[in-house]
C-alpha cells in the first residue's frame, strides 16, 4: 500500500492508502476529519467540497495518492483559532443553513469562490471576461452553482456571501 503524506489544516499527516481510496474518505475514515460530508458520491453535490493548495475540488471524485504534499484544507480548518472565518459567521448570522449537511462545503466553495472573483477569474455568465467581473447575485449563484441545498437555504448563503465579499 502507497505511503501518502497529506499536509490537511496545517497538520502533515503519513497515511497507508489503496490507490483507490478517495481523497474524501482517507479525510473521514483515516484522519476523523468529519465535516467534510460525503453526499452523492459523484461531484454532482458539492458537499465533499475541500480546498487544494487554495482551489475548490470534490473530494468524492479525487484520489487521496494524488494529493502528497499538496495543502489540503477541510472545513475543520477554516477557521482562525479559535476565531470562526468570517464566512462561517456569515452563514449563522444569514440563515444560510438548516440541516447544515451541506454547509462544509458550500463555505469551502464560498472561501475559493471569493478569491477566484478577487483574481478577476470570470464565470459562465460574465459578460465581459477581459474585465474584471463584479460580483452581482447573478455572478454568486453562478459561481456556487456546483454546490447543492436539499433544504433551499441559498437565499442566506447568497446574503452571507455577498456580506464578506463587501469586507
Amino acid at each position: 500500500m502507497p505511503e501518502v503524506r497529506l499536509h490537511v489544516n496545517g497538520t502533515v499527516r503519513t497515511i497507508e492508502v489503496e490507490p483507490r481510496v478517495s481523497l474524501l474518505d482517507a479525510l473521514r475514515e483515516r484522519l476523523g476529519l468529519t465535516g467534510t460530508k460525503k453526499g452523492c458520491d459523484q461531484g454532482a453535490c458539492g458537499a465533499c467540497t475541500v480546498l487544494v493548495d487554495g482551489e475548490r475540488i470534490c473530494s468524492c471524485l479525487a484520489l487521496a495518492v494524488q494529493y502528497d504534499g499538496r495543502e489540503i484544507t477541510t472545513i475543520e480548518g477554516v477557521a482562525d483559532g479559535d476565531r470562526p472565518h468570517p464566512l462561517q459567521t456569515a452563514f449563522i448570522r444569514h440563515d444560510g443553513f438548516q440541516c447544515g449537511y451541506c454547509t462544509p462545503g458550500q463555505i469551502c466553495s464560498a472561501i475559493a469562490m471569493l478569491a477566484e472573483h478577487a483574481a478577476g477569474m470570470p464565470s459562465a455568465v460574465t459578460e465581459d471576461p477581459a474585465e474584471a467581473p463584479e460580483l452581482t447575485d447573478e455572478e454568486i449563484r453562478e459561481r456556487m452553482s456546483g454546490n447543492l441545498c436539499r433544504c433551499g437555504a441559498y437565499n442566506g448563503v447568497l446574503d452571507a456571501i455577498r456580506e464578506v465579499a463587501a469586507r
